[in-house]
């Protein structure tokens, strides 16, 4: 039995306007920046011990009011929201700028984290979300005398 293989050659083996913009356009950003990277999407670190999870997420120029943090249906949801007006006023002009800045990133929780042990803090533009484990998760460490 032979199976029936499409074969693409890479884009640079073909004509630049026939390969690489057909190539370009038939696929999601996902496959040319990863699909862990987005912009407008802060980057976490996942940290785990033996007593916790703790999640880092690099989410400078906001205040904490800015934050918010829930958890429903075993997912933790993270997201922030900042608006900035500026005005300028002058003898002949106003000139006004709006800036809003927003996000949200979803987390699954594992079935080892203790929903009533979670914690934040926001500092030096990181937010550290403490999630505790539950007892039954954690490590046990036994002394064994020899006799």
């Amino acid at each position: 039995m032979t199976n029936i293989v499409k074969f693409q050659p890479l884009p640079s083996t073909k004509p630049l306007f026939n390969g690489f913009l057909d190539e370009f356009f038939n696929r999601g950003i996902s496959n040319f920046i990863g699909s862990d990277y987005l912009p407008n999407v802060p980057a976490v670190n996942i940290i785990e011990t033996d007593e916790s999870f703790r999640l880092e997420l690099a989410a400078p120029g906001f205040d904490k009011q800015d934050f918010s943090i829930n958890v429903e249906n075993d997912f933790l949801t993270l997201s922030a929201s900042r608006e900035t007006k500026n005005e300028e006023s002058n003898e002949r002009y106003t000139r006004r700028e709006f800036s809003a800045t927003s996000f949200q990133r979803s987390f699954k929780l594992p079935k080892t984290v203790n929903q009533d042990a979670i914690g934040a803090v926001y500092e030096n533009g990181v937010l550290s979300v403490t999630l505790g484990k539950k007892e039954e998760a954690k490590p046990v460490v036994k002394t064994i005398q020899i006799a």
